[in-house]
């Protein structure tokens, strides 16, 4: 399925300009629904004093404008005091006309001066009273701002990974995906509790409050656009619902699902699942391997956490590795991904690295910023 097909029975997108003109009341209903769910990145904007001093300046600034265009036609322009109209006098009518005050003590008296007043001076006081009411405008129009967002966001999101679950394994299942690379802006959140999305958001995730198993709340996450789906809730009953809901809108997302038991391992595969990691199982193993030998159980704790020390990473065979040994490499070649069989280092096949392999191998943890 192209990026760019859309499922049957679903309601083209509109532009950006054109939703802001005309919608549907379908299309209404839904970029309502869509805004009521779907919380979007804060915006970190300018500090309360910042705010007020560029509103000042603003206004300033249209003030400046409008003496200046009162100066430059004074002769149109009468006083009642003595006559004539100076820069000062100017000034001062510009300062009671744009605050509606409007003492009458200088009025235009010539066609041109009142031709300027209505097609110049007018516009210029509606103006300068949305600057001064600036803040509450901002307030009103919050909620405008945030359904163009979230259009403009779903009319732009595809091949992205959605993550059904913001707890302990869904954040790690986010941290990992960005130290391999993926930007922020490609992974979906979608949790049925609130506190669960609004930390998403807080982390700079996009994140949908609603029941993963039910269709409405994975249209908005666009999971049928998506090109990974990442399951894990809390009980494996919902991970069933969950993974075969996905996988009926998506039929070609790599679905991965985190399972606490084993015997619910088939019926999650059958669901639609490509990979079901069990949680309980492999929390255990862990265990007893720390039983045995700790040390081993810190080499595989350090393979599992990206960035810790070794990094268990599967890339394409580059240029100059095709052809040679896979012992010749730069990295620890542990196994190496042929077509869709999986070669380990013992098999006697991997004489020779070919042209589209993909090597797992074991590497020296790249330090990122932050930690440097």
């Amino acid at each position: 399925m192209k990026d760019d097909e859309r499922q049957p029975g679903r309601p083209a997108r509109l532009s950006l300009f054109r939703s802001l003109w005309y919608r549907s009341r379908t299309e209404a209903r839904d970029d309502a629904e869509a805004g009521r769910a779907i919380t979007m990145p804060m915006r970190i904007g300018a500090p309360p004093l910042q705010q007020v001093l560029r509103r000042l300046a603003m206004g300033l600034l249209v003030l400046a404008l409008t003496t200046l265009i009162v100066y430059a036609d004074h002769d149109g322009y009468n006083d009642n005091s003595d006559g004539s109209v100076g820069l000062l006098d100017a000034a001062y009518y510009a300062t009671v006309t744009l605050s509606t005050t409007g003492y009458g003590d200088i009025t235009p008296v010539s066609d041109s001066a009142r031709l300027i007043n209505i097609l110049v001076i007018t516009p210029l006081r509606v103006i300068f009273l949305i600057i001064l009411v600036g803040t509450t405008l901002e307030v009103l129009t919050e909620r405008t701002r945030q359904q163009v967002r979230v259009h403009r966001w779903r009319a732009r999101t595809s091949n992205h990974v959605v993550v059904v679950g913001y707890g302990t394994k869904g954040r790690h299942a986010v941290e990992t995906l960005v130290g391999q690379g993926i930007a922020k802006d490609r992974i979906v959140i979608v949790d049925a509790q609130r506190k669960a999305a609004l930390a998403a958001g807080d982390d700079g995730l996009v994140s949908v409050t609603g029941d993963a198993t039910r269709s409405e709340t994975l249209l908005k996450a666009e999971v049928q656009h998506a090109s990974r789906v990442i399951v894990s809730p809390q009980l494996d009953e919902t991970a069933a619902l969950v993974t075969l809901t996905a996988r009926q809108m998506n039929r070609r997302a790599t679905i991965v699902v985190a399972a606490r038991e084993d015997e619910n391992v088939p019926l999650l595969k059958q669901s639609g699942a490509d990979t079901v990691i069990t949680s309980s199982s492999s929390a255990g193993r862990l265990l007893g391997v720390s039983m045995v030998s700790p040390t081993v159980a810190r080499t595989l704790e350090s393979l599992m956490t990206l960035g810790s020390g070794l990094d268990l990473i599967e890339r394409p065979v580059s240029q100059a590795e095709v052809g040679k040994a896979p012992r010749s490499c730069a990295d620890l070649v542990v196994a190496v991904v042929r077509g869709k069989e999986l070669l380990d280092y013992t098999d006697p096949r991997l004489t020779r690295l070919h042209l589209g392999d993909r090597v797992i191998t074991v590497s020296r943890a790249v330090p990122t910023a932050e930690q440097t």
